[in-house]
């Protein structure tokens, strides 16, 4: 005892003084309002989900018999077990949140079956992942192969058992289950063990795979149980690769897969705060300024097809449907809520807020489902889960993020109240006996009322919105005008002895304006205040789109028809100083018209509202800009620009992107010897050994296998096998004129037809050789 107790002392001494700590949930309650709509819907999609489904992968693997058959699509075909994760973890918040009872009982039972599973497993190891014991035999043995997605063959394992680690760590901290935290220590010990025998080179090859947050998860455990052994395994799970740059304030993220990097870097910022190492703080803090200064769009999401495209070129947020993805958000404001609490900065808060109204709220339907990939590309669209069919990793993080609302909007240091987000909802400062009602309709209305219903002496702190203006701020403390002694992107304070029935009416003048995209090229968001506006946009003729994702493993993307940007709606004016041709729409609260202004879509009819509020429809938020001169030749550059490109997918009936995850993982990647890697911003993939993919061709249409190779890789050797026969025997030259060129594989009609809609390609290195390296991959009508 008294060992544990002198390092529970050594950790506390180390770790840094907080500027602020956010509240409990249990002190926040919601209002009325936008937020507690979103988290009633949650409320009801966690209640339609079936606790005994969640649960088949842990028993089916501890060698126990599931209740009921496991969910489908990604629970069923290789991260088995990661969306039971997710729901201890937001069966926990919304208990919190609410106080629920029902919440309460479904967590205590999904502990009670996870502590089943662990018991059997006999060594602290609880986890779905097909397969996963011996995988992880393999690995304490020494016997380790790591890409960017996978371990031994397994799909990222560490992330998958993450989910596992930080359910435990929730149900315990949010919902004070003490068999949790029990099991907790048992499966952190287990790793302990498992990794005990590897080298730090060893480890750092693992951490090469995409492992979500252990370091935090350790740092969480040393301070929960004060023994060091566990620090030093967050110190072992922190990826070198990702932050010696980042503490030299070096971007090298490009073309890195944008959430493999988050969780990692929250991981940096608990290990400093607890450890007080300056050199993981310094990185955490570059991480969050780069990426939401240099990387974020309007709605505070990032990254293309889950990766960091570059920060000089946001050609590809535009081309793409696949847009930025929530879980990176979730993510970006859990650790935006962390470097708050070190520094009081008012852009945690801006950020913060545009984050959460614009992608967060918007990200679930009103109907219930969530959005995985946020286009931001001209007159297209989203799709949602069902709750019995997309078991996605935005769904796992999306059932946490509208049960936890009330994380941010207040926060304390000493006698310091603040008040970050204009959130109608209720405070309980029960350390002061202090009790707070925040009233009302922001957005909808630029004003808030905080009521003070418990008094005492403190100082409440106002956070000043950087949206709005210097000088324009208002604060009246019962009915009397204050002195606002704040500056846009910072707090106004208000000190005093607070007695119950205080009211403090505080007015947010809110603007509309344009918001170019971070590249300075020329597409223009539109925001009122925080919210971004967008439009909602035609559909093609005929058109009936299914906005309800089905089970398919590629499911979450909305792979419907795509606009051609010559066709799709524009701003044109003489100059960008249109804006102020935006008029509000009498009776429909943040809704705009810009008469003169838009060509397309509903021309002067066409309405702005808020993009949290627009579902089940194309939309718009991103506008190109033209003058009427320049009109016909900017729709003939876009049509041009893009001619090739529509032509090529117009003739792709799948296609694979080597090297990148969920790209790979939803084409069933398999592979030996097989490495994966970056080169000029583009991804590869090659093997000493073979890899291969499973392609789908469901009208048996399939003429031609067309595949991206490098000359810098001249002189490899290997074959390509379709279904197991032999395609070509390839050899690769230097006679290509560019550096990135294509080949075409005729595919026999013999061949495409025994294949009955399903090839499994396979790229196998000749003796001495290696197979690839492979830049692209299409089959092609």
């Amino acid at each position: 005892m008294k060992t544990r107790i002198a390092a529970l002392s050594l950790l506390v001494a180390g770790a840094w003084a907080q500027a602020a700590d956010l509240f409990p949930l249990a002190d926040v309650r919601l209002k009325p309002g936008p937020f507690l709509d979103a988290q009633t819907t949650d409320l009801n999609y966690l209640m339609a989900m079936e606790p005994d489904r969640l649960l088949a992968p842990f028993l089916r693997e501890a060698g126990l018999e599931p209740r009921k058959p496991s969910y489908g699509n990604w629970e069923s075909t290789g991260l088995d077990g990661h969306m039971g994760g997710h729901y201890l973890s937001a069966l926990a918040l919304m208990h919190a949140s609410t106080g629920d009872g029902e919440v309460l009982r479904r967590l205590n039972y999904f502990v009670a079956e996870l502590k089943r599973a662990q018991q059997a497993n006999g060594d602290g190891y609880v986890g779905g992942i097909p397969g996963g014991r011996q995988a992880w035999r393999d690995i304490a043995a020494g016997k380790l192969e790591a890409d960017n997605f996978s371990v031994n063959g397994k799909w990222v394992p560490w992330y998958n058992l993450h989910k596992v680690y930080a359910g435990l760590r929730d149900a315990y901290r949010y919902a004070g289950n003490e068999e949790a935290r029990a099991m907790l220590i048992q499966l952190s010990d287990w790793a302990l063990g498992l990794t005990s025998r590897l080298s730090e080179q060893q480890m750092q090859q693992m951490l090469r795979s995409e492992h979500g947050g252990m370091n935090e998860i350790f740092a969480d455990v040393a301070e929960m149980t004060g023994e060091r052994k566990y620090m030093d395994l967050a110190l072992r799970f922190s990826h070198q690769a990702i932050l010696d740059p980042l503490e030299k304030g070096e971007d090298k993220l490009t073309g890195l897969h944008a959430n493999t990097q988050i969780p990692k870097v929250i991981g940096f910022k608990r290990i400093a705060d607890l450890a007080r190492r300056e050199d993981l703080d310094k990185a955490s803090k570059f991480f969050w300024q780069t990426v939401v200064e240099h990387r974020t769009v309007a709605i505070g999401g990032n990254s293309v097809k889950e990766h960091f495209h570059d920060q000089k070129d946001f050609g590809p947020v535009i081309s793409e449907v696949e847009g930025p993805e929530t879980c990176n958000t979730y993510n970006m404001l859990k650790l935006t809520g962390m470097l708050f609490q070190s520094e009081q900065k008012g852009s945690y808060g801006d950020y913060y807020e545009r984050a959460l109204y614009n992608h967060i709220l918007s990200s679930q339907r009103p109907g219930g489902g969530f959005v995985y990939f946020t286009p931001m590309r001209p007159n297209h669209y989203r799709v949602y889960s069902q709750v019995d069919q997309g078991m996605w990793c935005c769904v796992g993080s999306g059932i946490e993020s509208h049960a936890k609302y009330g994380e941010f909007i207040y926060a304390h240091e000493g006698d310091a109240l603040f008040v970050n987000l204009f959130i109608p909802s209720t405070l309980n400062w029960r350390e002061r006996g202090i009790k707070l009602t925040q009233s009302t309709r922001f957005p909808d209305a630029d004003t808030t009322r905080l009521t003070v219903d418990e008094g005492g002496k403190f100082t409440m702190k106002i956070r000043y919105p950087a949206w709005v203006a210097a000088g324009r701020m208002q604060v009246k403390v019962n009915g009397k005008t204050v002195k606002v002694d704040g500056q846009p992107g910072g707090y106004v304070s208000v000190a005093r002895e607070w007695k119950k029935g205080d009211r403090v009416d505080v007015q947010l003048p809110m603007t509309t304006r344009l918001e170019q995209m971070p590249d300075k090229s020329n597409y223009y968001a539109v925001l009122h205040g925080p919210v971004v506006l967008a439009a909602k946009t035609r559909l093609f003729a005929d058109e009936k789109l299914n906005f309800l994702a089905d089970d398919s493993r590629m499911g979450h993307i909305a792979n419907g028809q795509v606009c051609p940007l010559e066709a799709a709606p524009m701003f044109v004016s003489d100059s960008k100083d249109f804006i102020r041709r935006f008029k509000p729409v009498k009776g429909k609260p943040l809704t705009f018209t810009a008469p003169g202004v838009v060509h397309g879509a509903d021309g002067a009819k066409t309405e702005f509202v808020p993009f949290f509020r627009l579902h089940e429809s194309r939309y718009t938020m991103y506008w190109q800009h033209s003058t009427p001169a320049g009109l016909q030749q900017l729709q003939a550059a876009n049509a041009a620009r893009e001619a090739e490109r529509l032509a090529l997918d117009a003739r792709t009936i799948d296609q694979v992107a080597p090297g990148e995850q969920q790209p790979e993982s939803d084409h069933f990647f398999k592979g030996e010897g097989s490495e994966a890697g970056i080169n000029n911003g583009r991804h590869w993939r090659h093997a000493t050994k073979w890899f291969s993919y499973e392609l789908n061709d469901p009208k048996q249409e399939a003429k031609v296998l067309r595949l991206v190779f490098a000359k810098a890789d001249a002189g490899r050797r290997f074959d390509i096998l379709v279904n197991g026969q032999l395609l070509s025997s390839v050899t690769l030259t230097r006679v290509a004129q560019e550096e990135i060129y294509t080949v075409d594989f005729p595919i026999p009609d013999a061949m495409r037809q025994a294949a009955n809609g399903k090839l499994s390609v396979r790229f196998v290195a000749r003796p001495g050789s290696v197979a690839g390296g492979l830049y692209g991959l299409r089959l092609m009508r």
